[in-house]
């Protein structure tokens, strides 16, 4: 991994090195561990959302908060094990020999820097898990398409970023494609279309933070997840006790369940691996491949969303756009593997 290999037994990708200035305005072709690390990020997305929208619709839990906030905890835990058993590094260019350094983790300093990525972390995963909820999965996924206009001008705002015509193009036959799906969706509700364009645009906030702040802190894919569990962990709990959320939680009928108490288990697992996954991909290509991934892997959570959670009846409009959207997908994946 250039200058970022931590050592010849490393097990685990971290990320690239920083990019000049000059390479954030410049496309360039996805590498292959680009492509891995891509497909690995689709793979967590499709599964977590099910996980979610078990424990939030199918056992009408209430608290989604309350989700992420063990989310965190499941996650710093890993990262703290791990780091304490010389699995990974937290540092980029750390040798492994001091790895297990516990006393000083990450220096306050380093901390205080990736505290814009870390308040934008806290917002897209409110924001996300709460969108989950108002909406059906099918017409979740085609709203959050509408993400990928946001990073474009986000990541235009804080780095400059432009992209060829063709790229361009297939954004807009995502958001083309996303209008006419969600034309005649009979179960509009305001609230929820509301929260999940929140969500998109605390996604494309926290996807440019993580291209910019991230490549500067001095900390790999690790160490930003643990900074933002450090920073985001203790807020979100103070938030959940005012909220009453922690004592509703405590009163679920279904908290001793094991199915319940499964789903809880496996969304906190691929969590980690989502979190880990999308701070990998959004350094080793960009934020806007991200959000695109997010689109390419919608083409499953939308047939799983339908045979297991009763999604939208089948629409020839609907599935009009989803395909547009699909298209748009494979074109921008196109002009990124050939590097346009």
């Amino acid at each position: 991994m250039d200058s970022f290999n931590l050592s010849k037994n490393s097990k685990l990708p971290i990320s690239d090195p920083p990019k000049d200035d000059d390479d954030l305005s410049k496309a360039s072709a996805m590498t292959k561990r680009g492509v891995y690390a891509a497909i690995s990020y689709m793979g967590c997305a499709v599964l977590l959302v099910m996980f979610n929208k078990a424990a939030l619709s199918s056992y009408s839990f209430p608290c989604a908060n309350v989700i992420t906030l063990l989310q965190m905890i499941c996650s710093c835990s890993l990262l703290y094990a791990m780091k304490r058993w010389r699995i990974i590094s937290f540092t980029a260019g750390e040798p492994w020999a001091i790895s297990d350094n516990t006393a000083n983790l990450v220096p306050f300093k380093t901390l205080v820097h990736t505290l814009p990525l870390s308040i934008s972390y806290l917002l897209y995963m409110l924001a996300s898990m709460e969108s989950v909820r108002g909406v059906n999965v099918p017409m979740y996924t085609t709203l959050r398409r509408t993400t990928v206009v946001i990073t474009m001008i986000v990541e235009y705002l804080l780095t400059g970023q432009k992209y060829s015509s063709k790229v361009v193009g297939s954004v807009a036959l995502i958001v083309l494609g996303a209008f006419i799906a969600g034309a005649r969706d009979l179960s509009f509700d305001s609230y929820g279309y509301a929260i999940v364009f929140v969500s998109n645009i605390t996604t494309a906030i926290y996807l440019a933070s993580i291209a910019r702040i991230g490549k500067s802190s001095g900390l790999n894919s690790f160490g930003l997840m643990w900074c933002n569990g450090i920073v985001c962990g203790p807020i979100l709990l103070f938030w959940t006790y005012i909220r009453g959320d922690l004592k509703m939680t405590l009163n679920f009928p279904h908290l001793y369940s094991p199915g319940f108490q499964a789903v809880m288990l496996f969304s906190c697992i691929m969590a980690f691996f989502l979190n880990y996954s999308i701070f990998l991909n959004t350094t080793l290509n960009s934020a806007l491949t991200q959000t695109m991934c997010g689109n390419m892997k919608d083409l499953f959570t939308i047939g799983l969303g339908w045979l297991l959670f009763r999604g939208l009846p089948f629409d020839l409009l609907n599935v009009i756009g989803q395909f547009l959207g699909f298209f748009g997908s494979g074109l921008y994946a196109y002009c990124k593997l050939r590097g346009k």
